[in-house]
């Protein structure tokens, strides 16, 4: 299985158990950068199919200080990725090219980056029957592009920004 193929896999309790041993390491290696440390994507969300990659988000207070943090979290096993579209995060990667086993992204504290994949995240697991219908459009679009992962990530954007718009006129938030 190369990096490009989208492998959906069934929900998997370990996944929250992998993101504490991940959490706990980040902590040792940068603990006085972070301001907060979470869980995000869809292995953070029970019952929810996904790609068996966990998605660690840290938020840092200046992410011009990324920098001094990369020979760090190199020597934990996380791979800096420049990935010049991300303008508000870094990214880093866990586990063998075509294997890998942990996204890890650095942002700012309230950074939309940071509010948005919480309430993305926060949404889904209140309600299952968005988490339901998110699981369907994902398997639709893993079946339609499996060895396009790009595009099949582009094609979940929609769905995405449709989940935060509506969780932020919940919370009162017209942004």
């Amino acid at each position: 299985m190369d990096n490009l193929t989208v492998n959906l896999k069934d929900y998997n309790p370990n996944w929250v158990k992998q993101f504490e041993l991940e959490k706990v390491k980040i902590t040792n290696a940068i603990g006085d950068q972070i301001l907060g440390i979470e869980h995000i994507g869809s292995t953070s969300i029970k019952g929810l199919k996904a790609k068996p990659i966990i998605d660690i988000m840290v938020c840092v207070d200046d992410l011009k200080n990324v920098d001094a943090l990369v020979h760090l979290l190199d020597n934990i096993g996380y791979e800096y990725v420049p990935k010049p579209e991300f303008k508000d995060r870094r990214f880093f990667r866990k586990g063998l090219w075509g294997q890998g086993t942990c996204h890890l992204h650095l942002c700012e504290y309230n950074s939309s980056e940071w509010i948005e994949k919480l309430l993305f995240r926060d949404y889904l697991r209140h309600n299952p029957d968005i988490a339901e219908h998110y699981a369907l459009v994902k398997l639709e679009l893993a079946s339609q592009y499996k060895f396009d992962r790009p595009t099949y990530t582009k094609k979940k954007e929609p769905f995405i920004q449709s989940v935060i718009k509506k969780a932020k006129l919940e919370i009162g938030d017209k942004n």
